[in-house]
């Protein structure tokens, strides 16, 4: 574990994972691209004025402090409009996890493990389904350490079921489960690998989790989105790399994903955002502080704002500095989550006693 925390704390010069590399590619990345389904609706509905959007349904309910939004993109030119694909997308936003609550963590868990098993069985998986975990990413970069994190934690039973079928107890089914690295590592694409894996194992379900970007700072470590699309890296910027599909792997595909980085052109914008409010406070006449920025459009001054950074290379990832204790956290928020909703023997009174 040691060893392993201090790789990623930077003792080994290795690259971000390439898929996020992929999707985070400064020349090609429009001003609206977000890997938040949430998100690319909101900016839609800003930009058109409406509140509603035609083949996309969404509810919202709330748990305390645990916020849970459904977005169905129903048709092929609803997903088109806000870049992505159709199919079903959860968002649970949980603000409060930045504060480091061990009671609210518990709480989280026990909601996403409720909500992911509603998820499965409205997808058709059912109880005896064999199920592979896929964690995408780079143990050795902190913010994208998610899925290797995740998998570390995950209860694996497949072997047993192979070697001792008769002595595995009721309530438990096939999970397996893999890291499989990035690209500039293995020189083999994580699609490649995956596929071969399934292949052999024959799984009935994949679940892929991974690191994602957002566009609002208070999303960052405080949000999980779960999606039946698969992964797909760089899709929002016109990468063509394989990803993770149905289409693909011949199976369902349910992907998991945190957003642990935001751009600097985002914190930027989000800064100005709050120095319009701040001086809109002070004065009535907002124009006098800032100028021409006061009558631009959100995304007109996003894009202006990447102008301005991206031929300096300033258009940097960011990530707050309490990553590595946030991302172990969540982590275990989501294994421990998996462990109850793969496994009916595991529930909230025992699940920690699967997990590190």
């Amino acid at each position: 574990m040691e060893r392993r925390m201090d790789q990623r704390r930077g003792k080994y010069n290795v690259d971000w994972d390439t898929d996020i590399d992929n999707r985070f590619d400064e020349d090609s990345l429009s001003a609206t691209h977000t890997d938040l389904a949430l998100e690319a609706r909101d900016m839609v509905s800003r930009q058109s004025g409406a509140d509603v959007i035609p083949g996309i349904a969404s509810s919202v309910d709330e748990d305390g402090d645990i916020k849970i939004t459904r977005i169905s993109v129903e048709t092929a030119e609803a997903g088109q409009r806000i870049g992505k694909l159709p199919g079903n997308y959860i968002t649970i936003e949980v603000p409060g996890l930045r504060q480091k609550d061990s009671e609210l963590q518990d709480r989280v868990a026990t909601k996403f493990a409720q909500v992911f098993e509603e998820f499965m069985s409205n997808l058709g998986i059912t109880k005896d389904a064999k199920v592979l975990v896929i964690g995408l990413g780079n143990w050795n970069v902190t913010p994208d350490a998610l899925g290797p994190i995740v998998v570390e934690n995950v209860m694996v039973t497949r072997h047993y079921f192979e070697l001792m079928p008769d002595q595995v107890s009721p309530g438990y089914r096939a999970v397996s489960a893999i890291a499989p690295g990035v690209l500039g590592t293995t020189g083999i694409e994580s699609s490649e690998i995956v596929q071969g894996i399934v292949e052999k194992s024959k799984p009935d379900l994949v679940i892929a989790i991974d690191a994602l970007a957002s566009r609002s700072l208070d999303r960052v470590n405080s949000t999980i989105q779960i999606a039946d699309t698969g992964i797909h890296p760089g899709s929002g910027i016109g990468n063509k790399r394989k990803g993770l599909t149905r289409e693909i792997l011949g199976i369902p595909v349910i992907a998991i994903g945190v957003p642990t980085v935001v751009y600097a052109s985002t914190i930027v914008n989000n800064a100005i955002d709050l120095m319009h409010n701040h001086f809109a406070r002070q004065t009535s006449n907002t124009k006098e502080i800032l100028g021409l920025l006061d009558n631009l459009q959100e995304q007109e001054r996003l894009s202006l704002v990447k102008e301005v950074l991206n031929p300096v290379g300033h258009d940097l990832l960011v990530t707050p500095k309490e990553i590595d204790q946030f991302i172990e956290d969540i982590a275990n928020i989501i294994a421990s989550g998996l462990n109850a909703a793969l496994h009916d023997a595991v529930d909230t009174d025992n699940v920690a006693a699967f997990t590190h």
